[in-house]
């Protein structure tokens, strides 16, 4: 069954970072684009992220643009969302994502940008 593992997050100091990453399973992974979200307390999910099979082409929300990357490893089946110069604003539940036959999620990691 398709499954996407996550790890990383925890508690940073504004300016700081934090690299999430997220091991898939259960489908082909380098036919797939692959997102990360995220979802602040009391707001919608939003995108984050995205990046294409192949890892050419890379999208990021406005906000993010300058200060995340995402990137993957064909080869381990693994995604990742390297997070610089850290907000307040960045606090959220970051999930990857991706589009098969239908939408599936991992499991949530949690950031917490505070002093």
């Amino acid at each position: 069954q398709v499954q996407l593992v996550q790890s990383g997050g925890g508690l940073v100091q504004p300016g700081g970072s934090l690299r999430l990453s997220c091991a898939a399973s259960g489908f082909t992974f380098s036919n797939y684009a692959m997102s990360w979200y995220r979802q602040a307390p009391g707001k919608e999910r939003e995108l984050v992220a995205t990046i294409t099979n192949t890892g050419y082409s890379t999208n990021y929300a406005d906000s993010m643009k300058d200060r995340f990357t995402i990137s993957r490893d064909n080869t381990k089946n693994t995604v990742t969302l390297q997070m610089n110069s850290l907000k307040p604003e960045d606090t959220a539940v970051y999930y990857c994502n991706v589009r098969l036959w239908k939408t599936y999620w991992g499991q949530g990691t949690r950031v917490t940008v505070s002093s």
